[in-house]
């Protein structure tokens, strides 16, 4: 299946908004120049490539249709490039982009920019550790970010980024909120609004829903990629 948490995407009554609910669209990006479908990419700031470019057009050709084409607002990116574009393809050209330094992905240090194998190769003892502990928060990546420092941030992030859509006015008409990010931080993200994890592959979607300001967010789609179908 590609989306789970939930039953099948229907359109989503736009005029609930009224009543003060609210959703948040988040959104892995895309495939970059470094092939990060197979490379740990952390900090390293790589641009899309053209396939990523499109896997980010189909992301917002689904957000339109499942949201009747309103406007997505206010918008949330890293300020990584491949992420800071897919969300100036997704929201449009026009959109105001808050890039939170909190989002940037997890420094994976002497695995930066490396495959599984070429990890396993190089520090084989660093790899087996990885495998065993990869998310024990005490986990550290060698010369780089400790997971617990990493969630640390985010969180921190999180925190602004609701401050953000607090202070926003209610607008019946308006979307979702969108943050385009990496699969670290939307782990974490998701962590810790919903208390769920998805796998998070580049380009799938993940929607979260709340009632009422105040209220608990709840996962509504998990891992939508239909979008991505014939994306090439």
């Amino acid at each position: 299946m590609s989306e789970r948490g939930g039953p099948p995407c229907a359109p989503l009554d736009v005029a609930r908004k009224s009543a003060g609910a609210t959703t948040l669209a988040v959104v892995r990006h895309g495939e970059t120049v470094g092939n990060s479908s197979i490379r740990y990419y952390g900090r390293t700031d790589l641009e899309l490539s053209d396939l990523g470019r499109r896997q980010m057009a189909a992301a917002r050709a689904w957000l339109m249709r499942h949201f009747a084409d309103a406007p997505l607002a206010p918008v949330f990116a890293s300020p990584l490039r491949r992420a800071s574009a897919g969300a100036r393809i997704i929201a449009g050209p026009a959109a105001s982009i808050v890039e939170l330094e909190e989002f940037v992905e997890v420094d994976f240090g002497r695995f930066e920019g490396l495959t599984a194998d070429e990890i396993g190769a190089r520090y084989p003892e660093d790899f087996a550790r990885w495998n065993r502990d990869r998310l024990d928060p005490r986990f550290t990546y060698p010369g780089g970010e400790r997971r617990a420092d990493f969630a640390l941030r985010v969180a921190r992030g999180v925190k602004v980024m609701l401050e953000v859509m607090a202070a926003r006015p209610a607008d019946p008409a308006a979307g979702p909120a969108l943050l385009v990010a990496h699969r670290g931080v939307i782990r974490v993200v998701t962590r810790e609004l919903a208390g769920v994890e998805p796998v998070i592959e580049l380009g799938s979607i993940q929607l979260l829903g709340r009632a009422a300001p105040g209220a608990q967010w709840r996962a509504e789609h998990l891992d939508v990629i239909d979008h991505l179908a014939g994306v090439a």
